[in-house]
């Protein structure tokens, strides 16, 4: 995770600084494809911004008021950035619909040069988080932000290009349009995993039928059920259960019971984990 909290600031640094380069040239060179992408660059920002901040309060201690510290910040986080993204949405299609209707000049090979500098920085910065994309929430949204952005200054080049050499100056927020798409298309999931964590929904990868097969298969262990798993944060999942259990155990077998269970849910990405035994089904009899 330390690796993790230099690449927010390296990432962090390198977009602040291209968003005042594109919006200072985006409006001298008339373009809305680059204010828009700024724009966009600087919701990225942000979001990196927020995830840097929910890894530093998920390191805090737990106390008698956040029993489990601040973990969740981190799924609040992912939560905010995809909402922060579809803002910028709303924004950039609503100026692109407006120059299309009436079309401004714009300089071409400035779009292009400042949209090639985007193309180095927003790759460098995806490359920062590639290797934990699929570790933690917050890393894929980052990675995915930056190569989306990667993508989007590809295509602003090109249109650049073009207006240069045919003066399609309709070219401009047609660009924009696409990055519209672009961003919805790599905020979705983001935005569906972290309102699922949030409401405590079960993370995605983890297969309660899977978790029942694996507790049965542990000599003594008849049944399980008031199954709960839910993430503590985007990289802690936490579980509940009963276990039914043969009644003739000694509580040294109990407890060597639940710690071989608990070690099998470490293997599904599961890591805090409370286990009660009873000799019963509590979902079919009084206990």
């Amino acid at each position: 995770m330390a690796r993790a909290g230099k690449a927010f600031v390296v990432g962090i640094v390198l977009n602040v600084s291209f968003v005042v380069t594109e919006l200072v040239i985006g409006f001298m060179a008339h373009s809305l494809s680059l204010v828009a992408d700024a724009w966009h660059n600087l919701g990225d920002a942000a979001s990196l911004g927020l995830s840097l901040l929910a890894f530093r309060m998920s390191k805090v201690k737990s106390n008698q008021r956040y029993t489990y510290g601040y973990r969740k910040s981190t799924i609040l986080a992912s939560l905010a950035n995809a909402i922060l993204l579809l803002i910028a949405v709303g924004v950039i299609g609503y100026e692109a619909f407006q120059r299309l209707m009436a079309p401004e000049p714009t300089q071409g090979w400035k779009m292009a040069w400042v949209a090639g500098l985007g193309i180095l920085i927003n790759g460098f910065t995806a490359w920062l988080f590639m290797k934990d994309k699929d570790k933690e929430l917050n890393m894929r949204g980052a990675y995915l932000h930056m190569a989306s952005d990667a993508v989007v200054s590809l295509g602003v080049v090109i249109a650049g290009i073009c207006i240069a050499y045919t003066g399609w100056n309709w070219l401009d927020p047609m660009i924009s349009l696409a990055i519209m798409f672009i961003i919805v298309w790599g905020t979705w999931n983001l935005l569906k995993d972290s309102l699922r964590l949030s409401m405590d929904g079960v993370p995605v990868g983890i297969d309660l039928e899977k978790i029942k097969a694996m507790a049965l298969r542990i000599p003594g262990i008849k049944d399980i059920h008031h199954i709960h798993v839910w993430a503590m944060s985007t990289t802690t999942n936490a579980l509940t259960a009963h276990l039914v259990t043969d009644s003739n155990l000694t509580d040294a077998r109990l407890t060597h019971l639940k710690d071989s269970l608990r070690h099998d849910l470490e293997h599904l990405n599961i890591q805090h984990v409370t286990l009660e035994t009873e000799t019963k089904n509590c979902e079919t009899e009084d206990c």
